[in-house]
């Protein structure tokens, strides 16, 4: 005799569809309009000035900021972006990806402190975590849709829930690995709690910070394009497209993007944090 999960889902599914689709229509409405009106004002600030002077901005910023390195790194990036004329694509990638990982990072960071402060809360988050881990990425798109319909909105409630688990991981450990020395010395010089936090902890947890957010980039850029399954659009909608018609030339196209779009949010995120960390040590 097999079980299946579906044959105890399902007849749920349909009792709370039937019983609290204005609930879930209500919630559904705001998510929309607050999902739809951030990220469309992010889309727009890429995607309206021409594809040129977004290139050059990026570059210069990167040169003042970051150095001549990472400038010709935004250069290559986004002129391949563009020479493959899926620019407006990849914009619509990077504003999803910029969205979803601001709001994991602000779910994953306070929670994370808080874990690191609270073996109880650790202890409960861990076993949540391991299953949000463990599960593959295109199941939370379905719930997400069977909520949301189809959209942006279902590819950045799934991105964010994708992108929370690694960053709260690597928080949590970050924050209990600030050597307990640093701690008390704050503490017997009479800083307070606040000038701690900012002086010490941040800068002594920074290096795993960084990877944290690294990975919750990352595996959010992968969510994003899989979520060119639901018709959130960007490079996923067009690796999409090439699979389904067998178009292998525009496939790899949008799968060249992608790794360039990733490598240039990588290594800007990386080097930026690292830039603000020798500030602070300075």
């Amino acid at each position: 005799m097999t079980f299946s999960p579906g044959a105890v889902l399902a007849p749920a599914v349909d009792w709370l569809n039937q019983n609290l689709h204005p609930l879930f229509g209500a919630i559904a409405a705001v998510v929309n309009a607050v999902v739809n009106a951030v990220v469309g004002t992010v889309q727009a600030v890429l995607l309206w000035p021409p594809a040129l002077a977004v290139i050059a901005v990026v570059a210069v910023l990167a040169l003042v900021l970051l150095g001549w390195r990472m400038a010709v790194l935004a250069l290559v990036a986004l002129g391949f972006c563009l020479v493959m004329n899926l620019w407006k694509q990849s914009m619509e990638t990077v504003a999803l990806v910029v969205v979803a990982v601001a709001i994991s990072v602000a779910i994953a960071v306070p929670l994370g402190i808080l874990a690191a402060r609270r073996p109880r809360v650790e202890a409960a988050l861990r076993p949540v975590l391991d299953i949000m881990q463990t599960v593959p990425p295109w199941v939370y798109l379905i719930p997400a849709v069977i909520v949301f319909s189809l959209g942006q909105v279902p590819a950045i409630i799934a991105t964010i829930v994708y992108g929370v688990p690694p960053m709260l991981r690597l928080t949590t450990l970050a924050f209990k690995q600030v050597p307990k020395g640093l701690m008390e010395l704050g503490q017997a010089i009479g800083a307070e709690p606040r000038t701690i936090m900012t002086k010490i902890e941040v800068p002594a947890a920074m290096p795993t910070l960084v990877v944290g957010l690294n990975q919750c980039i990352l595996l959010s850029l992968a969510m994003v394009v899989l979520a060119g399954l639901v018709g959130a659009g960007g490079l996923g909608a067009e690796v999409t497209r090439g699979l389904t018609r067998m178009e292998m030339g525009l496939g790899l196209r949008a799968g060249l993007v992608i790794v360039a779009v990733a490598i240039l949010l990588d290594r800007l995120s990386r080097a930026a944090l690292q830039r603000d960390r020798s500030r602070g040590a300075a």
